[in-house]
C-alpha cells in the first residue's frame, strides 16, 4: 500500500510538472520571447506532446494566430495516433527544408553584394551564413524593427558568423536599401494572394520595386494557409503611456501582396509566387 502510495504521489508531481512546463511555453510563444515561425512551431509540439489532446491544441494555437507552421502542426498532430512519432517526420521534413533553403538561397547570393535584410529570420541568417562558408564577401544591411528590436537581434547573430552589418533605424531604411543589390526576408505565412511577415514588409518592397531590387521571401512551404489573422500585439510593447487621450496601435504583421515579389526561395527551389503556391498547397495535404 505504502508503495501503492508512493506511485499516486510521484504521479501526481509528474501531471503538476507537466502542466507548468506547458503554461510555461505557451506563455513564452505568447509574450514573443519564442521568436521566429519554425522556432514557435516547434515549440508548440513541444507542448502538445505534453498534453496530446484538443483542449491543449486550442489553447496552443491562440497564443499566436498569424503563424500557420505551428497551426498546421498541431493540426497534423492532432490527426495522428501516435503524436511523437508524427511530431518527428514534421521536425524530420523542417530540418531538411531548411538546408535546401539555404543552399538554394545561397545561390542569390553573388561576390560584394549588399544584401537588405527585415526582422529576424532564422531561415535568411542560414542563407547568409550558407553564403559565408561558401567564402563569398558581402555586407548586410537591417533596421532596428521597432518595438522589439528584432533587428538587432539579427545583427548579433550575423556577427557571431563574422559577416559584416550595417543596422539603421526604421526610419532610415530608405537611405541603406536604395543601395543593396537584393533584398531577403523570411515569412511567418504564405498565402495566395502574398506574402505575411513582419509589419512594414511591404513598404520595404513597394521600395525596393522603386529601385529595382530583387525581392525574395524564404520560408518552408509548409507555411501555407487559406487565411490568417493579422496579429495585434499589445499597446505596451510600444508606449506603456497611461493616458485617455493617447492610443496606441501595434500591428505585428501585414501582407505583401504577391505583385511586390520577385520570387520565393522554399525547399522547391527559387520560383516565381504562383508556382510556388502551386507546389506548397499539394504538399501541404501530405500533412493536414
Amino acid at each position: 500500500m505504502k508503495q501503492l502510495g508512493r506511485f499516486k504521489i510521484s504521479l501526481f508531481f509528474d501531471i503538476v510538472m507537466k502542466i507548468s512546463k506547458f503554461d510555461k511555453i505557451l506563455q513564452d510563444i505568447k509574450s514573443v520571447k519564442i521568436q521566429g515561425a519554425e522556432n514557435i512551431a516547434k515549440a508548440g509540439i513541444q507542448a502538445f506532446l505534453l498534453q496530446p489532446d484538443k483542449n491543449s491544441a486550442k489553447k496552443i494555437l491562440k497564443t499566436r494566430p498569424t503563424e500557420p507552421l505551428m497551426q498546421n502542426a498541431i493540426k497534423f498532430l492532432l490527426k495522428s495516433k501516435n503524436p511523437k512519432k508524427s511530431s518527428k517526420k514534421f521536425l524530420d521534413y523542417l530540418n531538411r527544408a531548411h538546408k535546401k533553403i539555404a543552399y538554394y538561397g545561397a545561390k542569390l547570393i553573388k561576390n560584394n553584394m549588399n544584401i537588405f535584410t527585415h526582422c529576424h529570420s532564422s531561415t535568411v541568417i542560414d542563407i547568409l551564413k550558407q553564403a559565408k562558408k561558401q567564402k563569398k564577401n558581402f555586407v548586410v544591411y537591417t533596421i532596428e524593427v521597432e518595438p522589439l528590436l528584432q533587428g538587432r537581434k539579427t545583427a548579433k547573430d550575423l556577427a557571431k558568423s563574422k559577416i559584416k552589418v550595417v543596422v539603421s533605424p526604421d526610419l532610415a531604411a530608405e537611405q541603406t536599401l536604395k543601395n543593396c543589390d537584393l533584398f531577403l526576408f523570411g515569412s511567418d505565412a504564405f498565402l495566395k494572394k502574398g506574402v505575411v511577415n513582419k509589419i512594414g514588409t511591404q513598404a520595404l518592397c513597394k521600395l525596393a520595386k522603386d529601385y529595382k531590387i530583387p525581392r525574395y521571401s524564404c520560408g518552408v512551404s509548409l507555411k501555407f494557409a487559406k487565411k490568417v489573422k493579422l496579429e495585434i500585439r499589445k499597446p505596451s510593447e510600444v508606449w506603456n503611456e497611461k493616458n485617455k487621450n493617447i492610443e496606441i496601435f501595434n500591428p505585428a504583421f501585414d501582407l505583401v501582396n504577391k505583385k511586390f515579389l520577385t520570387g520565393v526561395v522554399s525547399e522547391f527551389g527559387i520560383l516565381k509566387y504562383k508556382d510556388f503556391i502551386k507546389k506548397a498547397r499539394e504538399n501541404l495535404k501530405k500533412f493536414v
